[in-house]
């Protein structure tokens, strides 16, 4: 089994599902997972992990991401992108000067709330809101908090009198379960414009950016010519924000059997640390202030 991340490019037009079940059929395994969804109009960076790496999903997932795209105001769709049917049209408006749209993106950074769109994969009461979407139901949704880091213009932005919209290019660092879609209408709503985001890319997740990614064709080869696991990157990869300890191998058999570790013997006061044994990621254990010991929190590999 191979074990590890790879940095998938998952191209547009496909779901994340779909790149998983591709990835599964070049690597000849089922245990193959993703780290954060993106949509089929949503191109970019999408972290694969396979065997024991499917472990560290939830570590990839909590390094953020940062997206490139576009903001279009003058229309506003059912989905908050291009896929969906026009709801609200506000055209020949009055575009957003420069220090308009630089106000207008400073004030999402921070931490702040969302409602998620009804056309994602949220669930409520068992079901996923887009099944409601699909069926003409209605109901209410959670809030949820984010965090956004970072929310830029990168381009000037882009006025189609004909059309009557005005387009706005943007860079986002943002946490996990950040919906840039609804960035995008909140941005518009702050203006009192209707607005969809009508471009997208992710350009880091996981601790990869997109120069690092490879395509599933590019997989295909390399398996064909025995050279799969030169694109594959260890777990440790995911897990760098933590301390790391070396373990004995009188040490490693206790780990191995679950055993409790204490502080004086890892030479060590961080909350949760990696154990490793010959060069290799094996644990993380956390620290337990009322046995005052560490004790597992995840295994990654017993071997």
């Amino acid at each position: 089994m191979v074990n590890g991340i790879i940095p998938l490019y998952k191209p547009l037009g496909r779901t994340s599902f779909d790149c998983v079940s591709q990835v599964r059929k070049i690597v000849h395994q089922k245990k193959v997972g993703h780290s954060g969804t993106l949509d089929p109009n949503v191109d970019g960076v999408l972290p694969i992990c396979l065997g024991n790496g499917t472990k560290v999903v939830d570590y990839l997932m909590a390094s953020g991401k940062t997206y490139r795209g576009a903001i279009t105001l003058g229309f506003a769709t059912t989905t908050e992108d291009l896929d969906g049917e026009i709801i609200a049209e506000q055209p020949h408006f009055q575009p957003l000067t420069q220090a308009q749209i630089k106000r207008g993106l400073h004030h999402f950074v921070g931490t702040i709330h969302q409602i998620p769109p009804m056309y994602s994969a949220v669930k409520v009461n068992g079901r996923r809101l887009y099944d409601y979407a699909r069926r003409g139901e209605t109901v209410t949704r959670p809030q949820r908090t984010v965090q956004v880091t970072e929310f830029t213009q990168l381009d000037e932005a882009i006025v189609d009198e004909a059309a009557g919209t005005q387009t706005i290019f943007f860079e986002v660092h943002c946490g996990k379960g950040t919906y840039v879609r609804t960035l995008a209408v909140d941005f518009g709503r702050l203006f009192g414009l209707p607005a969809v985001m009508s471009q997208l890319t992710r350009v880091a997740s996981g601790g990869f950016d997109i120069q690092q990614t490879v395509s599933l064709d590019t997989l295909a080869t390399a398996q064909a010519a025995g050279q799969l696991e030169d694109l594959v990157y260890p777990i440790d990869h995911a897990l760098h924000a933590f301390a790391q300890v070396e373990l004995t191998n009188e040490q490693w058999q206790r780990v191995q059997h679950g055993g409790f570790l204490a502080p004086s013997e890892l030479n060590s006061t961080e909350a949760e640390v990696v154990l490793r044994y010959n060069g290799e990621d094996k644990a993380l254990y956390y620290y337990n202030e009322k046995h005052h010991q560490y004790q597992p929190q995840k295994m990654f590999s017993l071997e």
